[in-house]
């Protein structure tokens, strides 16, 4: 085999083990300068993977999910997404790449297919009635009704209104779903709902999925992956079935009485 056909062969291996999201030593203090938030995270998110995040109340959950879209702005060389470095990326456009959907929806004035043609509407992408109702099915909406479509988002339940935050999301085709607590608010059945719509979106799309929840059994549910996150660092990751083996005192003692 010749040396160049050798080297394209490792380029592909190594672009098919790279992960999704890499971050290393990635740090936070707060405003004042005076509290360590985020003390040198380091953790790879395999691609089309559901990683969970959970750890006591404080410990830097939400903070580091919103560092991997800069919804606050980490250091260079910190963070990754297909290996390349955001803080040299657009941020829209990571932004589109990498959405976050938050625990409470918040739709924007107009109706419910105004709300979904938002994202590409901004980058002059007019989506049909049939496209608007195609991303609604993949949140898990029935958009078979031409009324729905039109309803007001004052007049949607928060499960649905959540729903319809889900399918604006997916309307700019992410390649990463960042949750942070996105079913918190919601009753039983809207959690099923959108925990469906989720893993769907993971296994027919290949959507990455990386989500913070206080709801072990959520996350059992739901994750390939268990990031525990005590006092600002990743003090473990495990196998959802493997939580039970935590080592870790805290993480140990948080798990114990979220059971």
């Amino acid at each position: 085999m010749s040396s160049v056909l050798e080297h394209l062969l490792l380029d592909v291996e190594e672009q098919q083990q790279q992960p999704k999201i890499k971050i290393k030593n990635l740090r936070k203090e707060s405003d004042d300068g005076k509290l360590e938030i985020l003390k040198g995270i380091t953790v790879d998110i395999p691609k089309g993977m559901v990683v969970g995040i959970i750890g006591p109340s404080g410990s830097g959950k939400s903070t580091l999910l919103r560092a991997l879209n800069r919804l606050w702005e980490p250091s260079s060389s910190s963070v990754f997404l297909d290996g390349v470095d955001i803080c040299n990326l657009d941020a829209l456009s990571l932004r589109r790449k990498v959405a976050m959907l938050f625990q409470l929806p918040a739709l924007f004035e107009g109706t419910v297919a105004d709300n979904v043609r938002y994202g590409p509407q901004l980058r002059g992408i007019k989506l049909t009635d049939d496209e608007v109702g195609k991303l609604l099915l993949m949140a898990d909406l029935d958009s078979s009704s031409t009324n729905f479509k039109d309803k007001s988002g004052a007049d949607l339940s928060v499960g649905q209104a959540q729903r319809v935050a889900l399918a604006r999301t997916l309307a700019n085709s992410p390649e990463v779903l960042l949750l942070d607590e996105p079913t918190s608010a919601l009753d039983p059945i809207s959690t099923e709902n959108i925990e469906g719509a989720l893993m769907k979106l993971n296994k027919n799309q290949g959507i990455t999925l990386i989500m913070v929840s206080h709801s072990i059994k959520q996350i059992q549910r739901m994750a390939d992956l268990v990031c525990l996150v005590v006092d600002g660092q990743i003090v473990e990751v495990l196998k959802p079935n493997q939580l039970s083996q935590a080592h870790h005192p805290m993480a140990r003692r948080f798990l114990e009485l979220s059971s």
